[in-house]
């Protein structure tokens, strides 16, 4: 079986060395260090990973820009992104969030928390790209998901792979209910290690990038969300 390749951007190479060590000690990952955001930026371009577990505290090239200019790529905008970082407050976890991650851990972490992140990640991005295609398409919106483009009103909207499987998601499930636990288990992959405000914040970030579109994906109050036509 193939090793997926995690890509760690941290300028502190002895705890970027201790994460390496515990992605590959099981045999299922190989994972390569870059200590700068620019060295990131090479590395992505040089070998596309299957991950980017992403520290925010980066010199003169930031965790967030980086995040940002990866999102505005072609080559990289689905690539998940773990950001790691000492900024513990709730609006820097929304920060983050906000600028594309897919997931966000605090420093102190725990090594083995952490790798059960990437795991959960890495097996959903695995079974999203094992799904059978599916396209959607209505009065405002075009999903055409096995060629990953989405348009509304006819013009081409970009969105996160996170923002992406989330859409699709609720539009296969259209016309139901789904709780944000659910999404959670489905979307992210893993139920209990991501807050229910993270589904909440992708929600509202995909909202707006849908202009028109927008408005199908309905809150439940007290239950989750519904996509419908």
């Amino acid at each position: 079986m193939p090793r997926n390749h995690v890509l760690i951007v941290e300028d502190e190479h002895d705890i970027a060395c201790l994460i390496r060590h515990a992605l590959e000690r099981d045999g299922e990952a190989e994972a390569d260090i870059a200590g700068t955001g620019e060295a990131a930026l090479q590395a992505v371009t040089t070998r596309c990973p299957d991950l980017i577990i992403l520290d925010l505290n980066l010199p003169i090239l930031g965790g967030l820009e980086v995040c940002r200019i990866l999102r505005g790529r072609s080559d990289a905008q689905h690539i998940p992104i773990i950001m790691l970082t000492a900024r513990t407050s709730e609006q820097d976890r929304v920060t983050g969030l906000e600028h594309g991650a897919d997931d966000y851990v605090t420093k102190p972490f725990s090594l083995r928390e952490l790798t059960a992140r990437v795991r959960a990640v890495l097996r959903r991005s695995s079974a999203i790209a094992e799904r059978p295609a599916t396209a959607y398409s209505d009065a405002h919106l075009f999903a055409d998901f096995e060629a990953v483009a989405i348009a509304v009103d006819d013009e081409p909207i970009r969105l996160t792979r996170r923002e992406f499987d989330l859409l699709r998601y609720l539009v296969q499930n259209k016309s139901r209910v789904v709780s944000r636990d659910r999404l959670l288990e489905r979307v992210w992959g893993y139920d209990t290690l991501v807050e229910t405000r993270s589904v909440d914040v992708h929600v509202g970030r995909l909202r707006s990038k849908l202009k028109n579109a927008g408005r199908q994906i309905e809150t439940v109050i007290g239950l989750g969300y519904r996509f419908v036509d």
